[in-house]
């Protein structure tokens, strides 16, 4: 079971942050990223994806350029929680798009509400895409590909170069253009008139007509 999952930026900014569980302190954001920065145990400068730190277990992956953390007191199988955090990576970025840090800052609507449905308690319930589909309802909100920063999708392609990727690979699964999502939806109101007579007591009441109806 995730205790917390969190993404921080490049600098230590923490732009997503959600605790399942409560038996982690608050601050194991601020503690993951200084022993990461700092790391220079085992005669290594760079921190193994998995470590533990005052009893906490921490598993972290960095997908261009932010680092998708989770944390948990208990003893989890290693793989599978580094599974886990590049499937919700993979998730997240399938809704908005593109996955960047301004992206992520942008639709943290989305980004939470995808969180809420992937882990309950921390317990997962499905990382598919096309499960989620059916639960999600925030529409996502485009960022302009072209004022990417070198931390976005651009950066996966050789450096200085003039090309940028389809517009398949930066396209939100669930927006179609223009205006995001396209729903076949009917609404309908219930609604219900009642009248009533109140003796002078109130003790008694009579309903002298109920109407009920409906309006599209």
């Amino acid at each position: 079971m995730i205790s917390q999952f969190f993404v921080l930026s490049q600098r230590g900014d923490n732009i997503v942050f959600r605790d399942y569980r409560g038996d982690v302190q608050k601050g194991s954001a601020e503690v993951f990223f200084r022993k990461v920065k700092f790391w220079k145990e085992d005669d290594k400068e760079e921190a193994p994806p998995v470590f533990n730190l005052d009893g906490v277990n921490y598993f972290h992956v960095k997908v261009i350029g932010l680092l998708f953390v989770a944390t948990t007191r208990n003893n989890l199988s290693p793989s599978l929680v580094l599974e886990l955090l590049q499937r919700i990576a993979r998730v997240i970025k399938d809704y908005l798009g593109v996955l960047s840090e301004e992206s992520l800052r942008k639709n943290f609507v989305l980004v939470y509400e995808l969180l809420d449905e992937v882990m309950d308690f921390g317990y997962v319930q499905t990382t598919s895409t096309e499960v989620l589909k059916s639960y999600i309802f925030n529409e996502p909100i485009v960022v302009d590909t072209d004022r990417l920063s070198s931390l976005g999708p651009a950066a996966l392609f050789v450096q200085g170069a003039k090309r940028m990727p389809g517009t398949a690979v930066t396209k939100s699964v669930v927006a179609h253009e223009p205006g995001g999502r396209k729903r076949e939806e009917i609404f309908v109101d219930i609604i219900e008139k009642i009248s009533v007579t109140f003796s002078s007591s109130v003790s008694k009441f009579v309903i002298l007509m109920k109407d009920q109806y409906l309006s599209i």
